[in-house]
Formats: C-alpha cells, sequence, structure tokens
C-alpha cells in the first residue's frame, strides 16, 4: 500500500488520513524524507531556506491552567512568578532591533491580572516607538481574554489588532484531539475552540502559524488527526502561513516520559509536509533538535530555519537549550546546500544571503 500512497504523493494529489496514518507508522524513513523533499521542491522550486531574526519575550510566567507538560509556569504568588514591566519589555525590543531583528514574539501565561486593556495598551505603546511586527498572542491566551472581558471573541480579536498586533503563533495547539488535551492540559481550551480561534483571527485579517507538540501521549492516529483539523481550516480560511512541530520536552514537567527521537522528529516532520499540501511553509524546530537535526530536516520537507530567537524561556525550562545567532543560522543553512533567506513573519523577504 504504501508504494500506491508514494505514487499517488508524487502525482502531487491529496492523502487521506488513513493513507497518512499509513506512512507515518509503515514507509522507511528515507522514503519518506525523499517524498516530503518532493513535495517542498514542487511548492518551492528555489533552493532558498528562510528564517526570521526576532525575540521571543515571555511577558509573564504566571498561569492559571497549570498544564503536567510545561516547566515554564508558575502559579499566581509564587516567589518565582514575575511580569515584565514596560521597561523590560522596551528595552528588549531595542536590543532586537539593535541586533537585525524585524518582529517579536509574545507569549506567556494566562495572567488573572492582565486583561485585554493592558495588551492594548502595551501594543500601541510598543507599536509608537519602534518599526517592529507583533506577533503575540497563541489562541489560548486570546480565548482567555475574551473570557475575562466578557466580550465576543470577534471583537477580542479585531480590538487588539486594531492596537497593532500582526500574526498569531500557533501555542497552545499541543495536540488537536481532546482525549489527549484532558491528559496533559485539562485546564486548557479544547481542540475546537483552538481552530474557532484562528478561524476568527484569519477572518478578521491575521495570519498565523500552526503548531503540533508531539511525543507525549497521543498516538500516531492523532498525530494524523491533528494533522487533518489544520488541513481543513486551511481549505476555508488559506490564514495559516507554515506548520511548525516540535518534540515534547519531559525535563523538569509533572507529565515525564522521554523525548521523541530524532528519528521520530524527522518522520512527522516529513508526514506533515506530505499531509499539508495547502500551507505553504514547514519549520524546523532546532530549539528542541539543534541545529545539526535542523539542517537534517531540511531534507525532510522543511524550507523554513525557524528564526534567531534571541530569548528563548519555555523550552529552556526543561533543561534543553540550543542557541544559534543569525550568522550561525546563516552558516547551517549554506552548510546544508541551501541559499539563506531572511524573512518577515508574514513571509515576505527582506534580505537575501
Amino acid at each position: 500500500m504504501t508504494g500506491a500512497i508514494a505514487s499517488k504523493v508524487l502525482e502531487g494529489k491529496r492523502i487521506t488520513e488513513e493513507e497518512g496514518l499509513c506512512l507515518l507508522t509503515g514507509a522507511d524513513l528515507l522514503t519518506l524524507g525523499y517524498l516530503a523533499d518532493r513535495v517542498r521542491r514542487r511548492l518551492h522550486p528555489h533552493r532558498r531556506v528562510t528564517f526570521a531574526a526576532d525575540r521571543n519575550i515571555n511577558y509573564t510566567n504566571v498561569c492559571v491552567t497549570g498544564c503536567a507538560f510545561c516547566a515554564f509556569y508558575r502559579p499566581p504568588g509564587h516567589p518565582e512568578a514575575y511580569v515584565l514591566s514596560r521597561a523590560e519589555i522596551f528595552k528588549k525590543i531595542e536590543e532586537t532591533l539593535a541586533a537585525g531583528g524585524t518582529q517579536i514574539l509574545m507569549q506567556g501565561g494566562l495572567h488573572p491580572d492582565l486583561d485585554l486593556d493592558y495588551f492594548e495598551d502595551l501594543f500601541r505603546a510598543i507599536k509608537q516607538r519602534y518599526p517592529v511586527q507583533i506577533h503575540s498572542l497563541s489562541p489560548v491566551e486570546i480565548d482567555y481574554l475574551a473570557r475575562t472581558s466578557g466580550l465576543p471573541l470577534e471583537t477580542v480579536i479585531r480590538r487588539l489588532a486594531a492596537a497593532g498586533l500582526d500574526s498569531l503563533p500557533g501555542g497552545g495547539a499541543e495536540i488537536l484531539a481532546d482525549r489527549v488535551r484532558k491528559l496533559i492540559s485539562p485546564r486548557k481550551i479544547g481542540a475546537g475552540r483552538w481552530l474557532e480561534v484562528m478561524k476568527e483571527a484569519h477572518l478578521a485579517g491575521l495570519k498565523g502559524t500552526a503548531t503540533m507538540m508531539f511525543g507525549s501521549v497521543e498516538t500516531p492516529a492523532e498525530r494524523i488527526a491533528h494533522l487533518e483539523a489544520i488541513r481543513r481550516l486551511q481549505d476555508e480560511t488559506g490564514g495559516f502561513t507554515a506548520f511548525i512541530p516540535w518534540s515534547y520536552q519531559p525535563g523538569n514537567t509533572a507529565l515525564g516520559g522521554r523525548a521523541a527521537s530524532a528519528a521520530d522528529y524527522l518522520r512527522t516532520l516529513a508526514v506533515a509536509r506530505i499531509y499539508l499540501d495547502n500551507v505553504p511553509n514547514l519549520q524546523v524546530s532546532w530549539v528542541t533538535q539543534g541545529t545539526k537535526i535542523a539542517q537534517i530536516a531540511l531534507a525532510f520537507g522543511a524550507n523554513d530555519f525557524g528564526s534567531t530567537m534571541l530569548e528563548e524561556n519555555v523550552v529552556r525550562a526543561t533543561g534543553v537549550s540550543f542557541k544559534a545567532s543569525l550568522a550561525e543560522l546563516v552558516h547551517n543553512i549554506r552548510e546544508a546546500g541551501f541559499q539563506p533567506a531572511q524573512r518577515d513573519n508574514l513571509y515576505n523577504i527582506i534580505r537575501l544571503f
């Protein structure tokens, strides 16, 4: 059966959930890499690999959800809890711009004292001061603002966009299967609500990324169900710019377990490229896999190297810490046989190397 599916992929035809599961569980790794690379070449015939220069600003680590897979959050009142001051946020933005950055990724926990007005005021203040793109607030955070403000989801999203929000990160997706979510994040929004927030954002004109955290407690079929949910919404809205799969990191978490292997990461990445025929870009996760595996991932369907990530705290809290400067990303992309290209959050090319 794998041979028939491979022929279908090479002909540019869409595969089914059953066929995706067959590839994920039955195809050999090199065949998957070959098929995913062919799909990437069809979507991106040039030998160009993009990346962004940005900083991940975690404005708070306070969170009321207490997800079992997260080592970063602290409950309200914890001695290690923090909220960055506006001056601290501005300083981080200035450092990002000085290093050639063009965007900031702002995410945090669900802090009970940070309301919609807080984010509107913050985004306006940033835009008034700095020429920077704001890629911020996952669907989980936006849902929380809608619930705590008592306002419709559409109203909250449009108010944030008017204040300066440019695009949404895909955080909080984990696995879009409620069985899994009840086990690892029972107080977080369900799969349907995550998709609803993204749909409303797309309809409001905001693009976003889609993510998948795999390797915790999900089955292979649930990984494919996650891909199907993303593909179905993308058919409807076209609002996803990229898909970013990353492997669960168990260190210092309540959930524990083992990290997915590099082979599992490459297998899942390749199937994602094959399955998501309507999502233009596939991003590596050097933050969890390291730059060497990320280079290999460029032969398994990926066409984007993520970002310089001048600051990253969530994965680092698990004990995994990889770093790469802009020069190192450029070197890694070149070394893998591709042309490096710096992009913005909407995948517009800013600079070719």
